[in-house]
């Protein structure tokens, strides 16, 4: 699977998450610095969503300190549902239940254990379609819309 990985900065739980995309087989486009330094997180999240977005990925993984800026900024990226998950329960229900398609997480919060089992979860878990969340889903798609209609019109 091809998966888009983006960071504001390059911390130990980025390079965790980077083996275990690897050991699991996924070819990982990575968006953020290289070694020291940072990249503004609204960048690195517009990268990974439109990444998603336009098929050059089929999910994305974002990294901030909180998790909160690149979940806000990837989300204003038509196509993308982004979670901020914080737990392996979490990723699992933002998978089944609401299709998310970029995963993001607190660099701050996270351990390696955590991760591990988020990671896990959020593979492991496939969306269920059903008439309850596809409405709802429908709804997101609406807001999308009306946003795109406000902006142009």
């Amino acid at each position: 699977m091809i998966i888009s990985v983006g960071a504001d900065e390059r911390l130990t739980i980025v390079e965790a998450a980077l083996e275990i995309l690897e050991e699991r087989g996924h070819t990982v486009t990575y968006y953020g610095p290289e070694a020291e330094g940072t990249q503004p997180w609204p960048q690195v999240a517009q990268q990974v969503g439109e990444d998603v977005a336009h098929g050059r990925a089929e999910e994305g993984i974002l990294f901030c300190w909180t998790g909160t800026g690149v979940s806000m900024a990837a989300n204003k990226v038509p196509g993308v549902r982004a979670a901020l998950c914080f737990d392996a329960e979490i990723a699992r229900g933002a998978r089944l239940w609401n299709n998310a398609n970029v995963l993001c997480l607190s660099m701050r919060l996270t351990s390696e254990i955590m991760l591990e089992e988020i990671i896990e979860a959020w593979f492991e878990t496939q969306y269920e379609p059903n008439e309850s969340d596809e409405a709802c889903l429908l709804m997101i798609d609406e807001l999308d819309d009306n946003r795109n209609a406000m902006r142009n019109g």
